[in-house]
């Protein structure tokens, strides 16, 4: 897409949203990086919707991402993600229903694309089959792709930079980013966006969590 690859930073570990999110982001938000989400679970409705605002208020876009596989939940999903009054609606298999209530309520849709299974989740499939999902989705007019792509059960960087290369739509490489030699690759791929959680959590990139965020978002930017 041209530019550095975006620093979604994700309050979440396993696929899951931590408890302390709210005060998490409180102590994280004159950091550097501009977009920031969490999962549909656990926290409740109300919680969500609290911390969202927050966010919204310190001037960053947001993002839900669903790690759903049936069309019920990710309809349910895509419910909470408009209630949240959140930017973008991330993850869910994708559905036609889901997607029609994106797009009436003007909300950017990345899906999934490939076999996912889990939580944590594993992504599997081919790159063939991926990319022709993906233009599947584009013709109906998905905002972007979300692709799980250190989840793959294959050959993750060559999954990677094949995709992104073949996609004219905004792609998020999500999932596992937890290594200078991984964001060395987003980098060299240059996606539109990736997101970090856990890896922040585990002290991946070693210091306070807000001094990590700013370290990985430096290092994208040089």
């Amino acid at each position: 897409m041209g530019n550095a690859p975006e620093l979604i930073v994700m309050l979440t570990h396993n696929d899951l949203t931590v408890t302390d999110a709210y005060e998490i982001f409180d102590q994280c938000k004159t950091s550097k990086a501009k977009f920031w989400g969490f999962k549909e679970e656990p926290l409740p409705l109300e919680q969500m919707q609290k911390l969202f605002a927050y966010m919204k208020d310190c001037g960053k876009t947001t993002f839900l991402e669903v790690v759903s596989y049936s069309e019920n939940e990710c309809l349910e999903g895509a419910r909470k993600a408009v209630a949240c009054n959140c930017d973008f609606l991330m993850g869910t298999t994708f559905f036609d229903s889901v997607n029609d209530f994106c797009r009436v309520n003007h909300l950017n849709y990345l899906p999934f694309v490939g076999k996912i299974t889990g939580r944590p989740s594993v992504l599997e499939g081919s790159l063939e089959e991926m990319i022709n999902e993906a233009n599947a989705y584009i013709a109906k007019g998905v905002y972007g792709i979300d692709l799980l792509g250190y989840r793959y059960t294959g050959d993750a960087a060559l999954l990677n930079r094949n995709f992104v290369k073949n996609m004219k739509v905004p792609v998020c490489i999500a999932g596992s980013v937890n290594s200078y030699e991984r964001l060395q690759e987003i980098k060299d791929v240059s996606p539109w966006a990736f997101t970090i959680g856990g890896a922040f959590f585990e002290n991946k990139f070693d210091g306070t969590m807000k001094e990590q965020i700013d370290k990985v978002y430096n290092f994208m930017k040089e």
